[in-house]
Formats: structure tokens, C-alpha cells, sequence
């Protein structure tokens, strides 16, 4: 039986699978707030206690780079550490590997109700696939065809400069740059970074903010949920919230874009990530799609690509899948 994990900043996901049901069919599963526990350790205590049957394999995909077998979790106290992992779980079979290499995994294998089309496009066979994740972080990775299947490989993208492409960006870039000496793409275009570009346009004109809004923002440990939930409110609308979320779709299309031409993705663009489903409606309305294609004379090309939204939970997905070839693999003939 395979151990799988997504690790994330906000959330840590956990399930159990069997080789003969596949990565689709956990036969037990649970989701954990990650800040409550001091560490995956503890997690996996209480996920196994009582479990009857042996656990002959683990994978876990984590939010941070992977390096040498150890990760810190970006966005979370937390060092994941390979070894002590092998010790707590008295196992030898156990893989570590970043969330987006496992959402990029996940990719050949989702469904077409798994996924949103934002641009049909035509895609390439064998071509690059781009996979970019604005959740409580922000994600970037690719596949890459190595004559018989496609090769995840993640990246830190996420952490790279922000590249205002617009008045109002330049001028989040400068107000930002007043309060941290990098300005990552991360810092403006995840969960983290949403009440930045709300915090920006409220200074820039504060009769903007709605009392209401500002009053709950006020309280709110998390305020990201909020701004997301009254921009799309018809019934409670909040002009502020809703100049964010286009401010952030804007800054998504445009680094979409930049990641597709860096990696070439031919075969197609993935949106994945706990944000995009959440605000499909808004990818949706053209605004994303416009700064996606607003690459000069290589418009063209970008038109041609396919753009998808992932909407299923992907890096739990791709690390089983990943878990169950390895144990797959590795039996004898």
C-alpha cells in the first residue's frame, strides 16, 4: 500500500492507495491545516494511527524547492527531511519531489471533465507543456518529451522578478519596492500576494474601500478568501476586490505567457493551483487571454497554444501515480 502526500503551506493532504485501484481511488484520505501541527511527522502519526495494513511505499510532494532530499516548505515553518521521513515511516521506499513537478505529473493523465478550456489552440505532439500555480505560493513547472513520455521537471519560477506590464503595475512594482528589496512574481500573483495589489490600489484611492469590506478584511486572519469572495459577489460588490482580481489575472496572463515562451509549450499551458478554479469565471471573461497573447510579434504563437485550468486536485494525482510505477518498477519479474 502507498503512503501519498501534497504538503502545502495551508494545507497538508494525505491518502492511502492500492496498485490493483490506481492514483484515482484512495482507499483513505484526509486533509490537515498544516499550521496546527509542528511538523509532517506529527501528520503522518495521526493519519496512521489505527491503519491495519503495511504501508511498502511513500511519496510526497512538497511546496518548495527539493533539494539533496531535504525541503523547507516555502510559506511554512517546516523542514521536510528525507532521512527522517525513511526513520518515522521505517520505510527505504520513500520519494520527495516539489508539488508542481507532481502537479506537472498529473498533466497526461487528467481528464476532460478535470479541466476548463480557457483557449483551444492546436496542440503540438510532443511538444512542451508549461504548468503555472497561484495558490497560498506561486508554482511554475514544465514537461518536457524524452522520446517515450513526458519528463516533469519543477522549477522556482514563482520566486523570479515581477515584470509590471502596465501603469497600475509599475506602480504596484515602486509601492512594493518601498517595503521589500525583491519583488517576485510571488509576491504579487498568489494567495500572499492578492493583499498586496488590495493594499496598493486602497492607498492609491482609499474611497475605493467599502466600509464593510474593510471592516471584515480588518478582522480576517486570511484576508485573500475575502477579496476573492466580494469581487465575485453581485449581491455585496465591492470595487476594490474587483480591481484586485483583474490587477492579478493580468499579472497571471502575462507570466503565463512568459513562461510559455520560455519552455516553448507547443502542447499546451496548465493553470493549476487552489486559486484558478476559485475565480474561473473571471479567467474566463477575456481578461487573462489578453495579457496571455500581449507578447508582440509572437502573438501568433501564444493564439496557437492550448490554456486549460486544472480544477481537480492534480499534485496528489501526479505524486501517486508517480509512487505507484515506482513500487511498480521495483517488483520483481
Amino acid at each position: 500500500m502507498l503512503l501519498a502526500g501534497d504538503i502545502g503551506g495551508t494545507k497538508t493532504d494525505l491518502a492511502l492507495f492500492a496498485p490493483d485501484t490506481g492514483p484515482r481511488t484512495p482507499l483513505r484520505q484526509a486533509e490537515f491545516p498544516s499550521g496546527r501541527y509542528p511538523s509532517l511527522e506529527a501528520i503522518l502519526r495521526e493519519f496512521l494511527a489505527g491503519v491495519g495494513e503495511p504501508i511498502t511505499g511513500a511519496a510526497f510532494a512538497v511546496a518548495g524547492p527539493v533539494i539533496a532530499g531535504r525541503a523547507h516548505v516555502t510559506n511554512l515553518d517546516w523542514l521536510v527531511d528525507l532521512e527522517n521521513l525513511q526513520r518515522a515511516l521505517n520505510l527505504s521506499a520513500v520519494t520527495l519531489m516539489n508539488d508542481l513537478q507532481a502537479i506537472a505529473l498529473a498533466v497526461p493523465i487528467l481528464t476532460p471533465d478535470e479541466i476548463a478550456t480557457l483557449n483551444e489552440g492546436t496542440a503540438q505532439p510532443e511538444g512542451s507543456i508549461a504548468v503555472i500555480a497561484p495558490g497560498t505560493g506561486m508554482g511554475e513547472a514544465f514537461l518536457v518529451w524524452n522520446g517515450t513520455r513526458y519528463q516533469a521537471q519543477a522549477s522556482e519560477g514563482g520566486h523570479a522578478d515581477f515584470a509590471p506590464g502596465s501603469a497600475t503595475e509599475i506602480g504596484l512594482l515602486q509601492y512594493l519596492l518601498q517595503r521589500h528589496t525583491h519583488v517576485s512574481v510571488e509576491r504579487v500573483c498568489s494567495g500572499r500576494g492578492l493583499p498586496n495589489i488590495y493594499d496598493y490600489l486602497r492607498d492609491r484611492d482609499p474611497a475605493q474601500e467599502t466600509p464593510e469590506v474593510a471592516r471584515q478584511l480588518a478582522e480576517a486572519a486570511d484576508r485573500t478568501p475575502l477579496i476573492v469572495k466580494y469581487a465575485q459577489d453581485p449581491a455585496h460588490p465591492c470595487p476594490l476586490c474587483a480591481a484586485t482580481l483583474d490587477t492579478f489575472i493580468a499579472i497571471l496572463g502575462a507570466e503565463a505567457g512568459n513562461l510559455a515562451l520560455k519552455v516553448l509549450s507547443t502542447a499546451g499551458v496548465y493553470l493549476a493551483g487552489g486559486i484558478p478554479p476559485r475565480i474561473l469565471p473571471l479567467l474566463q471573461n477575456g481578461r487573462f487571454m489578453q495579457a496571455f497573447l500581449r507578447k508582440g510579434r509572437l502573438s501568433d504563437l501564444l493564439a496557437g497554444m492550448p490554456v486549460h485550468v486544472i480544477c481537480s486536485r492534480a499534485a496528489l494525482l501526479g505524486v501517486a501515480r508517480y509512487g505507484l510505477e515506482v513500487a511498480g518498477d521495483s517488483r520483481p519479474a
